[in-house]
């Protein structure tokens, strides 16, 4: 086998029984590097502790990575104009926070046979949210549901906790220092 010592300096081809008193010696671990090349490579090494830095770089891996969850907003063929309104402001709600949204017609008995109510519906939305989306899948058929997914665009993202934030100052403010009783009438 080929060995790697506990410095990384390469010590050669030499026989695993001749490796195991040199791991020994330096009371530390003999580990297989890579079973597949010929001879195969091993190292001395503390085994723990390079078991507790692969851990360390994994953690730290996951931490980089972003989540991208995916909502979902149900529509009906025939929505009312409020409805629809209320629904697709909730949908920008979604997109502004980072999340891919799916929207989906679903129809009833009758209404598959009109299902150009339905496209007709998501390209509304489409238009309505151009500012701040990207359609990532066209409208789609699929049983009674009609489909489509929406992806923000990266300067539409605004971080959700600093609205919060904002909205919770923009109410300190409409109070003017007066106090509300619990039935809503400002007291003087």
């Amino acid at each position: 086998m080929r060995l790697i010592g506990a410095n990384g300096e390469q010590v050669g081809i030499i026989p695993v029984k001749e490796a195991v008193e040199r791991a020994r010696e330096a009371n530390l671990d003999l580990v297989e590097v890579s079973p597949t090349s010929r001879p195969p490579v091993c190292r001395i090494m503390d085994f723990g502790k390079y078991k507790y830095e692969l851990a360390k770089k994994a953690k730290q891996a996951r931490k980089k990575q972003h989540v991208v969850q995916l909502k979902e907003m149900r529509y009906r063929p025939k929505i009312d104009e409020h409805d629809f309104q209320f629904k697709t402001r909730h949908v920008r709600e979604f997109l502004m926070q980072g999340s891919k949204v799916k929207t989906f017609v679903m129809f009833s008995g009758r209404e598959m046979a009109h299902t150009e109510y339905g496209y007709k519906l998501l390209e509304r939305v489409t238009q309505e949210l151009s500012n701040i989306s990207t359609v990532e899948q066209n409208a789609k058929l699929e049983g009674r549901n009609l489909s489509m997914i929406l992806n923000p665009r990266p300067q539409a993202a605004k971080p959700k906790q600093l609205k919060r934030k904002e909205d919770a100052q923009d109410k300190d403010k409409s109070l003017g220092g007066q106090a509300l009783q619990e039935d809503g009438h400002r007291q003087n």
